[in-house]
């Protein structure tokens, strides 16, 4: 795995223990294993990756996640750019490859019923400060409550889920007919596209590794999310409600989450 990486540089990195494997049970395997299916997680890390998100700073351990199968349709790449001598192709690899973050706080040796956010991507909010969703505030508040709490905990970041899954393409398209008296989630079936598309597959593998059997605080107000992990194997959950930059302009959006089966309140929905 990583065969684009200079073979001396991967293998300094898999003495130091920085780059590793796990299967879909989140157990450790030797990097020449092969697991069935070629399903598998590839983890670089940790990380130290100091933060200021405001006026907060948060000190975090990130690891890069990247599934096993998409590591060899880009070995494939690099493969075939370094036959053709095309270095400056390989910016081709970064946008085939989805790549997941976690980001810890604390120590999870410790951890006995660690704070946990699985958090969706959303450029619109996350990086733009958009005030049509709520991500932005909802990521920061994350880290500020796990940071802030005694056990410490992580958030799990999922690259590929942007739009609820459909991508940030046709989320463009949705905002547009959302403008057009649409709501969210009867954009995405005007395109033909399901409400809900992500996989919270990969997450279940992260938790079963950084957490193992342990109980977690799972922040979110989606049910669905618990359901999801919880038939991956990961039982042990509370959920705590996660409720935060609700705003004029996201009012409306945040309704359809409440009657999509998202437990959010009238009061919430009033909160700033």
């Amino acid at each position: 795995m990583f065969t684009y990486i200079d073979p001396t540089v991967r293998q300094r990195l898999e003495q130091q223990g920085k780059l590793f494997q796990i299967d879909r049970d989140g157990v450790r395997v030797p990097q020449d294993h092969v697991p069935q299916s070629g399903a598998g997680i590839a983890l670089l890390g940790p990380i130290p990756l100091p933060l200021k998100l405001g006026d907060r700073e948060f000190e975090v351990d990130w690891y890069a996640c990247v599934r096993r199968t998409e590591l060899g349709k880009i070995e494939e790449i690099a493969d075939e750019l370094r036959a053709q001598h095309g270095q400056a192709s390989f910016a081709t690899l970064a946008s085939s490859m989805a790549v997941n973050s976690v980001l810890v706080i604390g120590n999870p040796a410790d951890w006995e019923n660690p704070l946990v956010r699985v958090h969706s991507s959303c450029m619109t909010g996350d990086v733009f400060g958009s005030q049509r969703c709520e991500c932005g505030p909802q990521l920061r508040m994350a880290l500020e409550r796990i940071q802030d709490d005694e056990q410490g905990g992580m958030v799990i970041y999922m690259s590929g889920h942007e739009g609820r899954g459909i991508g940030l393409w046709a989320k463009a398209a949705t905002y547009l007919l959302q403008d057009g008296g649409e709501n969210t989630y009867q954009a995405n079936r005007s395109l033909g596209l399901p409400d809900d598309s992500r996989d919270f597959g990969d997450a279940g593998s992260l938790l079963k590794f950084f957490v193992q059997d342990r109980p977690i605080r799972l922040l979110t107000n989606n049910p669905k999310k618990v359901n999801d992990l919880r038939k991956m194997g990961i039982e042990k959950i509370t959920r705590i409600k996660h409720v935060t930059g609700v705003t004029p302009s996201n009012r409306g959006y945040l309704t359809a989450k409440q009657d999509w089966g998202h437990e959010l309140t009238p009061e919430d929905l009033d909160a700033d």
